[in-house]
């Protein structure tokens, strides 16, 4: 049986998908979502996200993001760059856990999605991926840079596009950012650094 908190960011997460056009244009949300055992692991990230005070929302993306919050507590915390160079700074101000697909209580096939927390007064550097992806910004804001466009600052209830393999980063000012983010296409593949260079 699937825990509680569990199954209200399933249903916070669908209705996410049903109610905000870009995400339903973007891809069909799965028809079919199993949950499975799959074991928590902690960050310290989440205890800071859960400390912020004075963040908030915008209403219809609440309740998506309370019981995302809620569900934060018992979720696998990734670690997608732990093993490369720069990849315990990154981790020390940018967490992430899956929603729905393949490394999450919520297994399903077709896409993948993420709630992302990145620290305030940090730069997650340029990377890439295979897959599609946007990025739902919940709370806070960020400025998100693609390249061969220019930066833009934007906060709750802004939709930013990552083209396959487009080199994009995030910054982060005064405010840390609370990002819903969802992967469609080649969504097996992990990210990989844009320039490793610059990670010196």
């Amino acid at each position: 049986m699937i825990d509680t908190h569990w199954q209200a960011l399933l249903d916070a997460t669908r209705a996410l998908h049903r109610d905000v056009p870009e995400l339903a244009a973007f891809c069909d949300f799965p028809d079919t979502v199993t949950p499975q055992a799959y074991a928590a692991k902690h960050d310290p990230l989440c205890d800071a996200m859960l400390g912020q005070t004075g963040l908030t929302t915008l209403p219809a993306l609440q309740a998506f993001h309370d019981s995302a919050l809620t569900a934060a507590r018992s979720a696998h915390w990734r670690d997608t760059y732990r093993d490369t160079p720069f990849g315990e700074t990154l981790h020390a101000h940018f967490g992430s856990f899956e929603v729905v697909g393949r490394d999450t209580v919520l297994s399903a096939e077709g896409m993948r999605s993420f709630f992302v927390y990145q620290a305030p007064g940090f730069h997650y550097p340029m990377h890439h991926h295979p897959a599609e992806e946007i990025y739902l910004v919940l709370a806070g804001s960020g400025e998100f840079h693609l390249q061969g466009s220019g930066s833009r600052v934007l906060g709750p209830g802004a939709i930013v596009h990552h083209p396959v393999n487009a080199p994009h980063a995030l910054t982060t000012h005064a405010a840390p950012l609370v990002a819903y983010v969802i992967w469609k296409g080649d969504i097996q593949k992990k990210p990989v650094w844009t320039e490793t260079d610059a990670l010196a």
